[in-house]
């Protein structure tokens, strides 16, 4: 029978301390998982993991740090879920032009987006394996998959990651382990939240790309997440899926 219920499972969101992460977070308890709320911040992963209530649990690490990975893994065991979320470094700016930046300037997006993803999967792939049962969902971006002025180094980083998934994909479909990518259009938090507050010609000018009217909410993309990260996603695996309010098109 096909299901979104996740009673049962475990699963690990990083950089879930706000915005899309939170409510990723949210939306696979809501489902009946157990679920560990990743940040850097302890105090923001206590607060989300709060916020959540039932079986959520905070769990802080600098998932670029190999020994803070290993204690992460420590902590929490086994997962069937896991959600490569986090994707902005601490400080970084997201909107440069290339050629304003420096290799030093993309050492740190290269690390989060596709080292720290590869390092957090193979760590937590294993079991998953070996238990014949397990979901990988990595967020990346439109600026991946179509290019943005400004997030040319960004967009490298999500298109890496893209890359991993699909190959990731081949390697573990038989061990009835599937991964796949959300790629989401502009979502209205946080560092994007704050350009337009500071430019807001620029949000009028941007909005009018997003057919349905809006930039994303951090709880657009929940529902596709529930759906890939459960029963009902089990022929699904390999795929970039774009969240974007119809911004750009799948194929």
């Amino acid at each position: 029978m096909t299901t979104f219920d996740l009673t049962g499972r475990a699963a690990l969101v990083t950089g879930a301390g706000q915005g899309v992460g939170l409510a990723l977070a949210r939306g696979l308890s809501g489902a009946g998982a157990r679920v560990w709320v990743n940040d850097l911040d302890a105090g923001r992963a206590e607060e989300a993991a709060a916020s959540i209530g039932g079986d959520a649990r905070p769990v802080v690490a600098d998932i670029t740090d190999p020994d803070a990975l290993r204690a992460m893994v420590h902590a929490t065991g086994p997962v069937d879920v896991l959600v490569n979320n986090a994707g902005v470094p601490p400080g970084a700016s997201q909107l440069t032009p290339f050629v304003a930046t420096t290799p030093e300037d993309w050492e740190p997006w290269i690390s989060l987006n596709l080292r720290a993803t590869m390092m957090v999967t193979h760590a937590y792939l294993p079991p998953m394996q070996e238990a014949g049962w397990g979901r990988i969902l990595t967020i990346v971006s439109d600026a991946g998959r179509t290019g943005e002025p400004g997030q040319v180094v960004y967009g490298a980083s999500k298109a890496a990651a893209m890359g991993f998934t699909r190959g990731l994909a081949v390697e573990t479909g038989r061990f009835g382990v599937t991964a796949n990518c959300i790629a989401l259009g502009a979502i209205r938090h946080g560092l994007v939240a704050a350009f337009f507050d500071a430019n807001p010609e620029a949000e009028a000018k941007g909005v009018r790309r997003y057919p349905v009217g809006r930039f994303g909410d951090p709880t657009d993309p929940v529902g596709l997440a529930l759906v890939l990260c459960s029963e009902a996603g089990s022929w699904i695996t390999g795929q970039v899926v774009p969240v974007n309010g119809g911004y750009t098109h799948a194929l």
